[in-house]
């Protein structure tokens, strides 16, 4: 047989790119026999903002379930918002690793109470938590809010209570807050950037 150069590299080439694609798994007739679905496409989209830091980069969360009334949507697939302006797309590894935090079973779905001098944690419904954080609030106001100092100056304040505010608000939210915060006298207001 009478083997060029030229012939030999063919020959070279053909056989190690043949065995190479037996060696991935490659079957041409399998991968040909049926074109697979892409696997958001029945999906519902929705934005969010990552909540680990002050960042704030944008999410793309995807979820099957349609909303009907015996349906129980479920995310399956978190990714970078590419038309985000803070993050164009790109995550931390924290933030790529969401999909983890929100499949969790260490992650609080609802709020616990732990009476004084209890060891137990017991559920309570968002109502509830919400009421005793207001009736909290409002009586460690009522009992500590200054109108006027000691030389009779009004101040207004209410330095017992402090508010820790979400660095990954938008401005509008931020501004809202602060409002609300000063409104009540509160002069502790900080940012979750700075924790």
């Amino acid at each position: 047989m009478n083997v060029s150069r030229r012939k030999f590299f063919k020959i070279c080439a053909g056989g190690m790119a043949g065995t190479t694609a037996a060696a991935l798994g490659f079957m041409p007739e399998t991968a040909l026999a049926q074109s697979r679905q892409y696997k958001l496409l029945r999906a519902r989209e929705t934005r969010n903002t990552c909540t680990y830091c002050s960042v704030g980069c944008g999410l793309l969360m995807y979820s099957l379930g349609d909303g009907a009334k015996n349906v129980k949507e479920t995310i399956f697939h978190i990714e970078g918002d590419p038309d985000h302006p803070v993050s164009r797309g790109a995550l931390c590894p924290k933030g790529a690793g969401l999909l983890d935090f929100v499949h969790s079973d260490s992650r609080l779905k609802y709020p616990e109470y732990r009476a004084p001098g209890s060891d137990k944690w017991q559920r309570i419904s968002w109502d509830e938590a919400f009421t005793r954080i207001a009736r909290l609030m409002k009586a460690d106001r009522d009992a500590n809010f200054e109108a006027q100092n000691d030389a009779g100056v009004t101040v207004n304040r209410w330095l017992t209570t402090g508010m820790l505010c979400a660095s990954a608000s938008s401005n509008e939210t931020g501004y809202l807050t602060q409002k609300m915060a000063r409104s009540l006298g509160m002069l502790a207001v900080d940012n979750q950037a700075r924790v």
